[in-house]
């Protein structure tokens, strides 16, 4: 081996032209369309094919399209509740799971799994028969007209949180939680001011990640919701089968957008308890 391959380190691969020129390509084909969505969501057109000039107007009609926020508010309501519940599941289940032994703990381990592995279609079709088996009322009242929907939604979401905070709670050295309680500490204070402190970065990025899985799912949603419990990604594909429009480019514009500004508050919010736990 010659001394020139000895000293390259992971830093000269910053200096190689063909890597350069390899992640160039890799991002423009990764952020084109949805750059694209997004100027497109401003084009003065009905069609999406030629930039006729720049407008607002379909913002415009998005917020007097009465439908269409229904199925907003609906996305958002859903996702909110289904990702607090799949939270506070993922984190008493990681913590079950990490901190006790109990009989057939392994096979729970993997029956945890099936909701990843299994298809969407696959879930979407169970949940549709088995809120027809057990007679599922049809609520008029809202939310309760979405309770099938965040029940569903919960089902499939929850593991990916246990998974993820299970795996940070590994990290997790025994003898600190023995010495809270050496401290006098009881066992809501060591979950409280101990295991909760450390598990943040992972109970942020599974929250954001169970929001987001909410809010876009649409095959579980499909199966599951009825005609008082339209989805934004239900409505989005009623409108697509009729062509895609600066409208449905400005929904999805938004969408991105609320996505984008829980990541900067959910990075901020890990920057700021990685700096206190460095203290």
């Amino acid at each position: 081996m010659s001394a020139r391959m000895r000293h390259f380190t992971p830093i000269n691969y910053t200096k190689n032209s063909a890597l350069k020129l390899i992640t160039l390509v890799f991002l423009i084909i990764l952020y084109l369309p949805i750059i694209n969505l997004i100027v497109f969501s401003f084009n003065d057109s009905k069609r999406n094919i030629v930039w006729r000039g720049f407008t607002s107007k379909y913002y415009e009609k998005l917020f007097e399209n009465e439908m269409l926020f229904v199925a907003f508010s609906n996305s958002i309501t859903i996702a909110i509740i289904s990702t607090i519940i799949s939270t506070f599941l993922g984190l008493t289940t990681a913590i079950a799971l990490w901190k006790f032994n109990f009989y057939l703990k392994k096979y729970y381990d993997i029956a945890l799994l099936f909701p990843i592995i299994i298809p969407e279609i696959c879930m979407g079709i169970s949940m549709l028969v088995f809120f027809s088996y057990i007679s599922w009322p049809n609520f008029q009242l809202w939310p309760l007209s979405l309770s099938s929907i965040i029940i569903a939604h919960v089902s499939f979401i929850f593991p990916f949180v246990a998974i993820i905070i299970r795996a940070r709670l590994s990290m997790l050295n025994s003898e600190i939680l023995e010495a809270g309680q050496d401290l006098g500490a009881n066992r809501y204070q060591v979950v409280r001011k101990i295991i909760v402190p450390f598990v943040n970065p992972a109970l942020v990025a599974s929250f954001l990640l169970a929001f987001t899985l909410s809010l876009d799912d649409f095959v579980v949603t499909f199966f599951t919701s009825g005609p008082n419990s339209v989805t934004l990604p239900v409505k989005i594909y009623s409108m697509v089968r009729f062509g895609v429009s600066p409208e449905i480019n400005a929904i999805s514009t938004l969408l991105i957008l609320i996505i984008i500004i829980c990541t900067y508050f959910a990075i901020k919010f890990l920057s700021k308890s990685n700096r206190e736990l460095m203290k």
